[in-house]
């Protein structure tokens, strides 16, 4: 079924590894800075997707959107009628951790959620969605080369933005490094379709040192270390 009900391109259109950013600006800007002859292949909604190259390496980049259900469907689709073989989110979320600060990585090996996404598959028990360990075990290597401060960890994909109380403290206590609201329903699809799905993500505002902040246009162009271990990862 291409196109699909949410992206126009046409088959081949994609290479095999998206880059998965959560806001359309930031899919333009990394096809803008980092991709040569990159091409618009979608524009649906606003939902910017591109195909370039990075060190002569065929990579395409997409935005997400907000939330489960959207990286839900865009994944989705990618996987399952698109021939996409990895995607890689590049999103920033709070960090809970005491030892991350704005602007250090979480390299996120598992993803709790508080939503119901996972309840479709009908499975008796609790299902913990996972990276895929070889682009998980490259990023690693990658951030311990370049020097970047980071973590590998459990990160939580809320549901929930503005919440009536804050339960950041309880998840803290149980090892979550983070919170953002996407990487739990693309490790499902992934995993659901054979494929591969990590994300990594940046501290943008943190739970527990609250003076530090990023502004919406620095989270849209100063990424920088993020984006670049995504592309160089990149199948």
């Amino acid at each position: 079924m291409i196109p699909t009900p949410h992206i126009e391109a046409k088959e081949g259109d994609f290479a095999k590894t998206v880059l998965m950013p959560g806001d359309p600006l930031r899919a333009q800007f990394i096809a803008e800075n980092f991709l040569e002859n990159a091409v618009l292949v979608n524009d649906v909604r606003g939902i910017k997707g591109y195909t370039g190259y990075y060190k002569g390496k065929r990579v395409s980049v997409m935005a997400s959107g907000m939330g489960q259900p959207s990286i839900g469907i865009y994944s989705y689709e990618l996987f399952n009628f698109y021939g996409v073989e990895s995607i890689i989110r590049v999103g920033t979320c709070g960090g809970y951790d005491k030892d991350l600060h704005v602007r250090d990585l979480i390299v996120a090996m598992a993803a709790c959620t508080d939503g119901k996404y996972v309840e479709q598959y009908g499975l008796n028990g609790t299902f913990s969605p996972i990276a895929d360990y070889s682009l998980l075990e490259k990023a690693v290597a990658l951030c311990r080369e370049k020097g970047v401060r980071f973590k590998v960890g459990n990160i939580l994909s809320s549901d929930i933005f503005y919440a009536e109380n804050d339960r950041s403290a309880d998840w803290a206590k149980m090892g979550v490094l983070g919170v953002e609201m996407e990487s739990a329903a693309l490790y499902c699809n992934a995993l659901r379709a054979g494929k591969k799905a990590l994300c990594i993500c940046t501290v943008s505002d943190s739970y527990v040192h609250k003076e530090e902040k990023t502004t919406a246009k620095e989270r849209e162009k100063t990424l920088i270390d993020m984006i670049e271990i995504a592309l160089e990862i990149a199948e």
